[in-house]
């Protein structure tokens, strides 16, 4: 078996995509000016990984089901069959839809009441692509900027009232009731109420309110600045999606600033969208979004409300512990290497998949199994079935993927530990 599989990865070229960053992080051009949003490393079949493999091209997944217990370890072969996760760059440039994921029960009840109606797998208004959950952490490599989980009801009250002022009838009505149901009431319950009406307003009403916050802005931000970024915010999204009464999400959402080589954890059923800028992003494997507006693709309300979370959340910000971002996931852990020149370091995270991020890595095995160097934009999985004796030095920094809680196989609550 070989000690290390150099990866080839497939790139999604969304419309949301930037034409610079993972190209410029590739070393490679980008002539056409393409939105590169995504890298995908690992074993999804939508996107999988391809290696070489006894001079042949081989995807993946194909190579780990040749010999999953020796290329993955038994106990990860007999959880999960293979790679669990999805290793990414993601390369935000306009904001993404506002989103969330199922917990696992109700991935699985999703995925067979969905089988169960005949909706075929690629339907575009399907929601269960499959029986998992989908938690998922994202690292920044640039500043990078999230709206993540429900303010306090009456944080949401105040940014709410401010900007209907003077919004026209009946725009103001419709926003005074919004803020009536968040005024009494245990917490889920007020924030459950305001975004089911959020959802229920006429087309008339969200077409006012998208327009409102388009036209509004420069009044809005001189004379209340302190909401200048959810001003500009809504305005952008009323450009892009007029009559979506989510251009709402920046008062009612907390927005999260990430600094280079911070993180952020997104556990089941908590409401977040991306905004801007570059990062990797670790995934279980998994393709179940559930969407709440800000989007061309299908939003089904109904089936959001009832996976979403509605408690307070605010967003812990993550930096790395002896080089690993703590999450409570099953299926990843997402680590950070740096190397000083001849340092040596031992690698934690295998098996699992890496990716040079800056500088150049040397690999090498004292047992005489060969030598490598990575440089900054190449990937590797690297096997279970390792020699002990595999070094990394260098002048580097990477991103690991690896497993997470694997051997703490008993359920537990998705939503504990924070973002």
């Amino acid at each position: 078996m070989n000690p290390l599989f150099r990866l080839q990865n497939p790139i999604k070229h969304y419309d949301w995509g930037s034409p610079q960053w993972i190209p410029q992080l590739l070393g490679v051009a980008n002539p056409e000016g393409l939105p590169w949003a995504e890298l995908w490393m690992g074993v999804h079949p939508e996107g999988p990984s391809i290696t070489e493999y006894a001079g042949t091209a081989l995807p993946l997944a194909s190579l780990i089901a040749q010999d999953p217990a020796g290329y993955v370890g038994t106990a990860i072969q007999q959880a999960f069959g293979t790679l669990p996760f999805l290793f990414k760059l993601l390369a935000v440039e306009q904001p993404l839809s506002l989103q969330a994921h199922p917990n696992k029960e109700q991935a699985q009840r999703g995925w067979e009441r969905e089988n169960q109606l005949g909706i075929p797998l690629k339907a575009p208004y399907r929601n269960y692509k499959d029986p998992s959950h989908k938690p998922e952490i994202i690292c920044a490599l640039s500043p990078f900027t999230a709206l993540c989980g429900f303010q306090e009801p009456e944080q949401i009250v105040q940014g709410v009232a401010v900007f209907a002022q003077s919004a026209p009838e009946p725009l103001y009505t419709a926003l005074h009731r919004l803020v009536q149901t968040l005024e009494a009431g245990a917490t889920a319950q007020r924030l459950r109420a305001f975004l089911q009406g959020l959802f229920g307003l006429p087309v008339a009403v969200g077409q006012a309110l998208s327009a409102y916050g388009r036209d509004q802005k420069e009044r809005l931000i001189n004379e209340y600045p302190v909401y200048k970024q959810a001003w500009e915010l809504m305005a952008y999204g009323a450009e892009r999606y007029p009559g979506d009464p989510a251009v709402l999400a920046p008062l009612y959402l907390n927005r999260i600033d990430l600094a280079p080589g911070e993180g952020l954890y997104l556990p089941a059923g908590v409401l977040h969208g991306y905004l801007r800028g570059f990062g990797v992003e670790l995934m279980a494997n998994s393709d179940n979004v559930l969407r709440g507006g800000l989007s061309s693709k299908h939003v089904d309300k109904e089936e959001l409300v009832r996976i979403l979370d509605f408690s307070v959340f605010h967003p812990q910000i993550l930096r790395s512990q002896g080089g690993r971002y703590q999450t409570q996931v099953q299926e990843f852990s997402l680590w950070v290497m740096e190397g000083q020149g001849d340092q040596i370091q031992d690698p934690q995270f295998l098996p699992g998949i890496l990716i040079v991020t800056q500088g150049k890595l040397h690999i090498t095995f004292s047992s005489g199994e060969g030598e490598w160097n990575l440089m900054q934009g190449e990937s590797a999985f690297i096997p279970a079935g390792k020699p002990a004796d595999l070094h990394f030095r260098g002048t580097y920094t990477l991103y690991g993927a690896g497993i997470g809680s694997l051997y703490v196989m008993e359920d537990k609550d998705e939503n504990t530990g924070g973002c």
